[in-house]
């Protein structure tokens, strides 16, 4: 039992690191940033690309400190956390030498707040009036519970496992774009099927970069 327990949470946090790679890589790309991030726990620990993200993010510059000694790479990252912290983003246990250390945990942890923050606060923007004040996780998780109610086979409990079928992505592409396929058409179709059918839509349609492979998401 523990060895299977063990075996899911190392699974998710490879899904989790590929993605937020991927996500941070997009956002450097985009603004023709040379750094490219490879191996997230390790790349991220010097703070100088989170710092790079952050200008791109808020479009400020900040102050880097570029020696090779542990005490520059804290001082970036610190002031990466003072950053966040000017944006209401609140770091629970997570302090710098977490970040430096490379810990797997507490760095998906920092980019899943990072990522919440400036990709949900456009939905957030539009339906509440003062987004630094709320919850986007919780919010973010009501608002598709809410979006896919009726969906036949989707119950959206959290942001894993809920989604591992395909069938919660299908249903909020079909909530707002009803006319681009029939629901009820893709109840019978294995996972992978109705992962990569919501993925293509998003990326040809709806021009949203796919951040997950198929084959490790269910």
């Amino acid at each position: 039992m523990v060895t299977t327990r063990r075996s899911f949470v190392d699974e998710r946090e490879d899904i989790q690191k590929k993605a937020f790679t991927k996500w941070i890589n997009n956002q450097l790309a985009n603004s023709n940033s040379t750094p490219i991030v490879t191996d997230l726990f390790q790349d991220l620990r010097d703070g100088l690309i989170l710092l790079r993200l952050l200008e791109i993010l808020t479009q400020n510059e900040y102050k880097r400190e570029i020696g090779k000694m542990r005490v520059h790479h804290i001082g970036n990252v610190n002031k990466v956390i003072a950053v966040l912290g000017e944006y209401g983003i609140k770091l629970l246990s997570i302090s710098s030498n977490d970040i430096v250390d490379g810990n797997p945990k507490l760095t998906l942890a920092l980019i899943w707040s990072i990522i919440q923050y400036w990709q949900g606060k456009d939905v957030l923007k539009s339906v509440v009036s003062n987004p630094q004040q709320t919850n986007v996780e919780k919010f973010l998780l009501g608002w598709c519970q809410q979006q896919t109610k009726g969906y036949k086979g989707v119950v959206i409990k959290d942001f894993t496992s809920s989604w591992q079928d395909g069938l919660a992505f299908n249903a909020l592409i079909h909530k707002f774009r009803p006319d681009l396929f029939d629901y009820e058409d893709i109840l019978q179709n294995a996972a992978a099927r109705n992962l990569e059918h919501a993925f293509n839509i998003a990326k040809t349609i709806f021009k949203i970069d796919r951040y997950l492979d198929v084959e490790g998401s269910y």
